[in-house]
């Protein structure tokens, strides 16, 4: 699995990363996770919630953007999306 997380501010890619976890005994929730929280670390982020509206997003279209009312700590970025971009089959 291949996930690209991405900074935006003011319409702007500010930063990007894509981590990969191809660990079989790992379920797709906890990849999702684990590349979540090594986003946040490489990223100097406090790991977000996932909101009602994100798991949906996420769900539907593998894909989300938390924004300042995911994070506890105030961010100074608009969103960070969080993308799926390579599933393992």
């Amino acid at each position: 699995m291949r996930i690209w997380a991405k900074i935006f501010r003011d319409s702007r890619m500010k930063k990007d990363i894509v981590i990969e976890n191809s660990d079989p005994q790992l379920t797709r929730t906890k990849k999702v996770f684990s590349a979540l929280e090594e986003v946040c670390m490489q990223f100097d982020l406090s790991v977000p919630i996932w909101l009602d509206a994100n798991i949906a997003d996420f769900k539907r279209t593998a894909k989300t953007r938390f924004t300042q009312d995911s994070f506890v700590d105030p961010i100074d970025f608009d969103y960070l999306e969080f993308q799926v971009i390579e599933e393992d089959w």
